[in-house]
Order: structure tokens, then C-alpha cells, then sequence
């Protein structure tokens, strides 16, 4: 801690003399200097338009701790907010800052934009500013500069495994804040695994109620309330985050299936399991997909996004192939095998999400072979470049499907620096891997590509206070390959900027782990 100390005291003493927009992360389109210098006053009005009001008043809590804030609807202030931008030059979430003598200016088309403007803006800052501690912001001043900035992809998302481990809701709303911060707009929700079922329903009350017990580690327990599900989703709009649920089905279905066991193929209920095993929801019994839909009511319910996540992942067939319900299901279909079942059972989901208004995300396994033809509303969320290399990219663009490109080579956070419990050498990278080598980061993306997501899986028992030392300061480099739009930065370049940050973590209270492998200290915890 003493080491961290002093690095981080030398730290900032040397970016006494950058300009601390070359430190925005992620980095922005286009960087001016200009000449003049804007200086804080104990007072100052925030004029905005009437398009940008949910901004203002995210800017105007945060502002307001440190000067006295006037807000008005105009379009002459200290801050000027204007969301009548020329959608040609800043997209759907790009922006205009420019700080000078006369005050500080955010343009954009929409409000998001505006909010990415403010996020840039609030990186001039100091950090005591940036961090809500105390800080006499009065006299202080910001280099003249003009940004022009737009984001690479339209998805840039974070997914939380809660399935396997439980989170509390103040910790999924810490994360939501830092995922705003960064410009990441998609919070991807995993809320079901064979270890855990954490939404509740009020229909088939069990699946909470049983299936959040399921396991026995130490935050296997517990569950998320529909109210606070809604509290959660209200905050992430406020950040203009996207919260999209995951209900994983037919495979790491365990915990549902200990609740009601008459949903598998033979009415047992299955061992709770880590990883994945062939005790599925029966795809032949009618009653499953009753079942399902019901849940899918409920769950489109609490989430307003467009878009709903139905896992299709790691789905091993053993019991539907002796499972007489699945092969009658497979013979009036006149489908090919139990492989061609899993389409079917997937696309009769998504066409029942489809009279919702919803898209269905299906991880890539339900791409791999041949079969029924699913909707037109599935997107794929490419994951296992591992195992089976860009087999889900290639083949969800020539059927036509938006692709989400989210691998485990190299988005996966969970995997640590080094080995740990059961993550082995071939399970592990750091921020150069991340940042050099992702499969992830497309040199010449389709248009089919929506975009890129990163996770944070709690296989094996990655509990809430392991989070931080996984995914910072890693996720800057997904981040950055997220949103960034222009030439890459070098290595060397990039991961300056990043040290940079340290400062800001720090006072945020993440407890950030190394960053690179040989940064890593003898003897360091990843528990």
C-alpha cells in the first residue's frame, strides 16, 4: 500500500504539465487546444434546451456541491447545453465540447450525447470533483479545448454475472455509475444459473424462493425483489444505460429446475452444478414453454429495453436424445435431431418475444450447425473464439443476424493475470493481451456488427469483492476499443493514460488490480 502511495503521489505530479483532456478515457475523436482558459466562480448558470433536461440535472447534483448553480432553459450561461446538434456530425451519442474564456459548451443531437460531453467534460476536473469529496472549486481553471467526439459502436456493454454469485443492489448501481463514466451503455444482466435464480416472479414464487438457495457458498444466497429491479433499471436510464436481463434456457437451467423439477424431461430435479450439464427444460413438453412465456411476461415487465437475453449457451443434449417427449417433439416438427430442437425451442421464443416489441440475444452456440431457421429478431452475442474460433460470427452475418462480439479472447474479465483457483495459464491475459490482441476489436467490422460487450463471470466462486481487482484496470482497454473512433493509440500511449486513472480509481475506493503481468507482486490474491 506504502508502494501504491508514493506511485500514485509521482503519478500526479508528473501530469502536472499534460493537458488533461490528452487524459480523457475513452480517448475522443478530436482534440484542439485553444488558447484562452475558463475559470469557476462561485456562481454560474447552466442554460439548456428543453431536449437536455435529464443532463442538466445529472450535471447540475454534481456541479452544485462546489458553486452555486442557476439552472434555465436558454441558451446563454456559464455551461451551455444545446441538443439541436447537426445528427450528420455527431451521430446518435457524439458531441461538441468546447471550453474557453467565455464558458463551456456541450453540443449533440440527443441527450446521450450530451451526457457523454458532460462525462468528458467532468475528466477536467479535479478528482476530489470527479469523486463527490470536498474541493474549493472557485478560481479554479481549464485549459482552453475544443472536442469532437462519436462513438465507434452504437452496443458497449458490461455484463455482471448474479447467476453464479450474488451482488448487491448497491454494488450493481457502483458498477452502473463507473459503466457511465466510461461510456459504456449496455448493462447485460446474467440473473439466472445452475447455481442461482435471482429475479423474483411473482407467478411461480419458487424460483426465487428455492432457486436462490440452491448453492451453498457464502453470496449464493439471496435474490433481487421486482422492486428493486425497477430501482436499478431507473438509475441506469438516468446514466442512459440499457439494462437488458439474461434468462439463460434451455442449459444452466439448474436452479429453476430445483424449483420445479416437473420442467425437466424426467421430473427429477438436477444436482446444482458450476459449470453446465444435459439437465435441461424438456423441449418437448408443451408445459415448458407455458412456463417460460409466464416468465418472459413478468420479466419484459420490469425491463423496458427492446432487447432480452436468452442464453442458448453450453446446452448438452444427452437427455433430450432419450428423452421421449423431445423425440415426439423432434418427429411432429419434423425437425433433423435434438441439435435442430434447440433452434426450434429458441425461435419459438424469440417469435414470442417478437408480439412484445423485443429482440432475443442468443449466445453463438445456437449458430453452429444447420437447422431451423430463426427469426429475424435474434441477434448473436459471439463468445467462444477459444473453442471454436469466428465459427458464430461468420455464420450469424451470412443468416443476416446483428452480431454482438463479446470473446473470450480477450473480454473476459474473470480470467485473471495469472492462474487462480480453476483458471489455468491458457485462462489468463492482461491489459496488453486486452488491448493488442482482443478478437474482439475487429480491424474492418461488418455493418452486421452492432458492436462489443466485456464480462465479469463468477465461475469458481469470484465473489462481489474480487470484482474490482478483475475488471479494473482492464475494462479501460475494452472501453476504449468500444467507443474510440479513429486511429488506435500505441501501447505504450494508451496505457500512460491509463496509469493516469489510477489517481481516480483510488478515490473511488476500487480496489484496481495489476495491470500487467509483470507488474503483478509475488505472493499477490486474486481472493
Amino acid at each position: 500500500m506504502k508502494l501504491k502511495a508514493i506511485y500514485l503521489i509521482t503519478l500526479s505530479l508528473c501530469c502536472l504539465n499534460t493537458s488533461l483532456a490528452q487524459t480523457i478515457l475513452p480517448t475522443p475523436m478530436g482534440i484542439k487546444p485553444l488558447g484562452s482558459r475558463f475559470e469557476f466562480k462561485a456562481s454560474l448558470k447552466l442554460a439548456y434546451d428543453g431536449n437536455c433536461l435529464q443532463s442538466a440535472l445529472w450535471l447540475e447534483e454534481k456541479l452544485g456541491k462546489y458553486v452555486h448553480i442557476e439552472k434555465e432553459q436558454s441558451n446563454i450561461g456559464d455551461i451551455v447545453l444545446k441538443c439541436k446538434g447537426d445528427i450528420e456530425r455527431f451521430g446518435e451519442e457524439g458531441y461538441g465540447l468546447q471550453v474557453d474564456k467565455a464558458g463551456i459548451s456541450i453540443s449533440s443531437s440527443t441527450d446521450a450525447g450530451i451526457f457523454y460531453g458532460i462525462q468528458s467534460f467532468f475528466q477536467l476536473l479535479p478528482v476530489e470533483v470527479q469523486t463527490g469529496k470536498a474541493f474549493n472549486l472557485k478560481d479554479f481553471t481549464i485549459d482552453g479545448t475544443e472536442i469532437i467526439d462519436q462513438p465507434k459502436y452504437s452496443w458497449r456493454s458490461f455484463m455482471i454475472d448474479s447467476g453464479r454469485q450474488y451482488q448487491t443492489p448497491q454494488f450493481i448501481k457502483r458498477y452502473l455509475d463507473y459503466m457511465a463514466m466510461m461510456k459504456i451503455n449496455v448493462f447485460h444482466w446474467h440473473l439466472t444459473e445452475g447455481q442461482g435464480w435471482r429475479i423474483e416472479i411473482k407467478k411461480y414464487p419458487k424460483l426465487a424462493e428455492v432457486g436462490s438457495k440452491v448453492a451453498t457458498g457464502k453470496e449464493q444466497q439471496g435474490y433481487y425483489t421486482q422492486d428493486e429491479i425497477r430501482d436499478i433499471v431507473a438509475y441506469a436510464k438516468k446514466l442512459h444505460i440499457m439494462v437488458v436481463p439474461e434468462i439463460d434456457v434451455p442449459g444452466h437451467s439448474e436452479a429453476a429446475l430445483i424449483a420445479y423439477p416437473e420442467m425437466t424431461c424426467f421430473g427429477k430435479a438436477p444436482e446444482t452444478v458450476m459449470g453446465f450439464s444435459p439437465n435441461l427444460f424438456c423441449g418437448g413438453k408443451e408445459s415448458t414453454y407455458a412456463f417460460i412465456e409466464d416468465i418472459l411476461d413478468e420479466v419484459s415487465e420490469l425491463f423496458p429495453s427492446k432487447y432480452i437475453h436468452l442464453g442458448g449457451d453450453e446446452a448438452p443434449k444427452a437427455n433430450w436424445d432419450k428423452c421421449p417427449n423431445c423425440l415426439k417433439k423432434i418427429e411432429e416438427e419434423h425437425l433433423n435431431d435434438s441439435h435442430d430442437l434447440q433452434l426450434y425451442f429458441s425461435s419459438r421464443l424469440a417469435n414470442y418475444m417478437k408480439t412484445k416489441g423485443k429482440k432475443v440475444i442468443f449466445w453463438g452456440d445456437v449458430v453452429y450447425n444447420e437447422g431451423t431457421i430463426l427469426p429475424d429478431n435474434v441477434v448473436i452475442q459471439w463468445w467462444n473464439s477459444r473453442g471454436h474460433g469466428d465459427l458464430a460470427l461468420k455464420n450469424a452475418i451470412k443468416r443476416g443476424h446483428p452480431v454482438i462480439c463479446n470473446t473470450n479472447q480477450y473480454t473476459y474479465l474473470n480470467f485473471p493475470l495469472v492462474p487462480w483457483s480453476r483458471y489455468k495459464e491458457n485462462r489468463t491475459f492482461d491489459i496488453k493481451k486486452t488491448y493488442e490482441d482482443n478478437t474482439s476489436d475487429l480491424e474492418n467490422p461488418d455493418e452486421l456488427v452492432l458492436g462489443m460487450g466485456a464480462c465479469i463471470w463468477t465461475d469458481w466462486y469470484v465473489l462481489e469483492h474480487m470484482i474490482d481487482q478483475r475488471v479494473f484496470p482492464r475494462l479501460f482497454s475494452l472501453a476504449e476499443q468500444m467507443w474510440h473512433k479513429g486511429a488506435r493509440l500505441d501501447f505504450e500511449t494508451f496505457y500512460g493514460k491509463v496509469k493516469q486513472k489510477y489517481p481516480l480509481l483510488t478515490a473511488l475506493g476500487i480496489d484496481y488490480g495489476p495491470a500487467l503481468l509483470e507488474e503483478v507482486p509475488e505472493g499477490y490474491k486474486w481472493d
